[in-house]
């Protein structure tokens, strides 16, 4: 969504800026690592890395900054009141008891997607790791790279090629394991062969023993508004099988949620 200028209240965005510059790679910010990260000046940042303080937002020893448990209050309240997750659940949950895998739904944001529904099976004696959920980072709220994942190439396959093209305009691709696709021309022909096949498998290109299988939720005039994916062990299944049997249930599922979304 765009706005006119006068309605844009800049103290506003700087300051959530300051609060996305918080992440995996950097936990604790001071002001000057904050500067750099929003482009904001080492005291305009300060300023607001003390006022975030002050309402509670981050936590400090004076002299760093990191996120406190009170952002969670808005994942927290869109997972309770938005509308996609609520309607997506109860198909994850049949999804995951009858196929006994992990099913997830994402969506897209910037050079990243969100898991905003998931259904785990931690059940499953057979799963990586006993007890664990199979694919790293694969919780609700999780933020993980378009490019690698087949949630984020059914998402990007889902852009106008025009809009894929801006998107890919001097990107960098990061190479998060040997089998990630990082050459610009050979990720446009992975995407176009999403486009034509309309699913998508990832094979360890997020995380090693871990393969994905990615579907479009379209809704009811044809938009495709998230991604449904199930993750399996490499070591359990192939590529092959989980075209076989769970790309159906997917496909289904899918045609099943549509009037909802």
């Amino acid at each position: 969504m765009t706005i006119a200028k006068p309605d844009l209240i800049e103290g506003m965005a700087k300051g959530m800026a300051v609060l996305e510059s918080f992440d995996t790679e950097r936990q604790r910010l001071n002001a000057t690592l904050a500067a750099g990260r929003t482009g904001l000046t080492r005291a305009a940042a300060r300023r607001h890395l003390l006022t975030l303080a002050h309402l509670g937002y981050l936590e400090t020893d004076g002299s760093y900054y990191w996120l406190s448990s009170k952002v969670l209050r808005f994942s927290g309240n869109y997972f309770s009141s938005a509308r996609l997750p609520r309607a997506l659940q109860p198909t994850l949950d049949r999804l995951s008891i009858q196929a006994q895998e992990s099913f997830s739904a994402v969506v897209l944001d910037g050079d990243e997607v969100v898991i905003v529904a998931r259904s785990g099976n931690d059940r499953n004696p057979d799963a990586i790791g006993a007890g664990r959920v199979i694919a790293y980072g694969l919780h609700m709220g999780a933020r993980l790279p378009a490019h690698a994942t087949s949630t984020g190439r059914i998402l990007l396959a889902a852009k106008t090629k025009k809009s894929f093209n801006e998107w890919m305009k001097g990107r960098h691709l990061q190479r998060i394991t040997p089998f990630t696709t990082v050459d610009a021309r050979s990720f446009h022909g992975v995407i176009e062969q999403v486009r034509k096949q309309d699913y998508c498998i990832v094979n360890e290109e997020h995380e090693l023993g871990v393969q994905a299988l990615a579907v479009p939720l379209r809704n009811s005039k044809g938009l495709t508004v998230a991604a449904l994916n199930v993750v399996a062990s490499h070591h359990r299944t192939s590529a092959a099988e989980m075209q076989r049997s769970l790309l159906p249930l997917l496909l289904n599922a899918a045609r099943e949620l549509g009037p909802l979304l």
